[in-house]
């Protein structure tokens, strides 16, 4: 009999269904874990991005105040001595 045995080439292809079986519930698996990864990492990012951002806002709102204050501060400093220099030493005595 010439060709191929049809016993073997059953058995063969049996073993390459089991083989892609195999494969597909492997790649399933890790799309699987890869989706969570990437939840996790995005939770993660969007908390260290809020945290970030609220340090970031904190600090853009007392910088100016304590910025005016300094300002404020020199402003009157200034206009004291400017004060003094223009009306002379009769104002504070």
């Amino acid at each position: 009999m010439k060709g191929y045995n049809k016993d073997e080439v059953d058995q063969f292809l049996d073993m390459v269904i089991q083989d892609y079986e195999a494969f597909e519930e492997k790649l399933s698996e890790l799309e699987r874990a890869l989706e969570q990864s990437k939840r996790q990492t995005n939770s993660a990012s969007g908390e260290t991005r809020f945290n970030r951002e609220s340090q970031v806002s904190a600090t853009e709102q007392t910088a100016p105040a304590q910025a005016a204050g300094g300002t404020n501060y020199d402003i009157l400093k200034r206009l004291s001595n400017l004060e003094k220099e223009v009306f002379g030493k009769k104002l504070y005595e």
